[in-house]
């Protein structure tokens, strides 16, 4: 039987992983010196295949320690995590090494039915004898903020494409695979980072005649049937007709939230008639409606709903077809994206000085924050003292003094 690749050139050490060199310090650091550490756990967050996991491993090798990974997903509540996390910290190797837990994906913790899973996860890192590594893709979810309080928090960047070229070059090297470096390049570029699914496609795609080209590419391109969203748009604007219009993010990799936008973004451009803006945007304005009830009942049958007065509702607001108009991106989700993620550092530390003074997270924000910021950047020993008071990571003071 074939043996993945993924597993086949995971890197064997530290100095085998690429594109990630002041994380696996930061990694390796804190494992080493665990047993002096204030916090008790790490948390390793970054986009899908950029090394998150393996570089545990890795680094697990070169120290000599086992790693017990554990999956999230598959223990999601309090009595499970405190049934086999908790076991897992507490009982010596199989080997007689010391080892370390894996928590991977604790993503697959967040939702209802996994209530206390994060609390639980706290009591076992502070009485854990070993090092507690979780890996996520957005560890600042609110569901995290306990768990924040006792963790070291890394960042692993997205890959460049020429870092997941030159690994796939050196595969192809061992593997005997034929390629264009163009096409191989091309193969880079379109894994947006994911170096592990690089390498899933790659192995696909060459394992049976040692040949990877431009074919094999359009191949793998047909198979998953994307389209942009100006393909997407274009089904909406340039049609009358419903049926078309209905299918039209049937193979977009987007969500409908996303397609939204674009479609709200780009109407005004596309319809100068203002009647059928008009009819156009209630239609859009009803399916706002139906996703609000979503949000707001959790009734996600509605979303066959919005996906109807999105598409085929705006395709047939209009008396006839426009002229061509180029579609472009909304620059609201990138804004929104930023927002979120500036306010998901500003109110980690908030909670942080809401514990320390007794306060609300929402009151810190508004009367505490801003003159924090203030002071911290004229007083460099009031800084110190704040930080070690609050527990503070370099990245919040960093924000703090910004």
């Amino acid at each position: 039987m074939t043996q993945a690749w993924t597993k086949k050139y995971e890197p064997k050490n530290s100095g085998e992983i690429i594109g990630q060199e002041k994380a696996v310090v930061s990694l390796k650091h804190f494992i080493l010196n665990y047993k002096n550490a204030r916090k008790k756990a790490m948390i390793l967050y970054g986009p899908p295949g950029c090394g998150k996991t393996c570089s545990v491993y890795a680094v697990a090798g070169e120290i000599g320690l086992e790693v017990i990974e554990i999956n999230a997903s598959d223990c999601r509540n309090k009595d499970a995590i405190s049934s086999i996390i908790g076991s897992a910290s507490k009982q010596m190797s199989l080997f007689a090494r010391s080892k370390l837990i894996l928590v991977d994906e604790i993503d697959g913790l967040s939702g209802t039915k996994d209530r206390g899973g994060a609390t639980a996860i706290v009591d076992i890192v502070n009485q854990s004898s070993f090092p507690i590594i979780m890996t996520s893709n957005n560890p600042y979810d609110k569901k995290f903020s306990a768990l924040r309080k006792v963790s070291v928090i890394v960042e692993f960047d997205a890959l460049k494409y020429n870092d997941i070229y030159g690994y796939l070059a050196k595969i192809c090297e061992k593997e005997n695979i034929v390629y264009e470096e163009q096409d191989l390049k091309s193969l880079a570029r379109r894994a947006g980072g994911d170096l592990r699914g690089s390498i899933v496609d790659l192995q696909l795609l060459s394992c049976l005649d040692k040949t990877f080209d431009r074919k094999g590419l359009e191949e793998l391109e047909g198979r998953k049937q994307t389209e942009t969203m100006p393909q997407a748009l274009v089904k909406v604007f340039k049609t009358t007709d419903p049926k078309i219009a209905i299918t039209a993010f049937d193979n977009v990799d987007e969500d409908l939230d996303t397609a939204r936008m674009w479609v709200d973004y780009n109407l005004g451009k596309e319809y100068t008639k203002s009647e059928d803006l008009y009819r156009a945007y209630m239609a859009l304005g009803k399916a706002d409606i139906f996703n609000h009830r979503i949000r707001r009942w959790q009734h996600w049958r509605y979303l066959v709903y919005v996906n109807a007065l999105m598409t085929a509702g705006v395709a047939v607001a209009k008396d006839e077809k426009y002229k061509f108009t180029g579609y472009k991106p909304t620059s609201r989700i990138l804004k929104m994206w930023m927002a979120n993620l500036r306010n998901a550092k500003k109110k980690a530390i908030a909670e942080k000085i809401a514990i320390k003074t007794h306060t609300s997270t929402k009151r810190i924000m508004q009367d505490v924050l801003p003159y924090l910021q203030i002071i911290l950047k004229k007083d460099k020993q009031f800084c110190n003292n704040i930080s070690a008071e609050l527990d503070l990571d370099k990245d919040e003071i960093a924000w703090l003094r910004k």
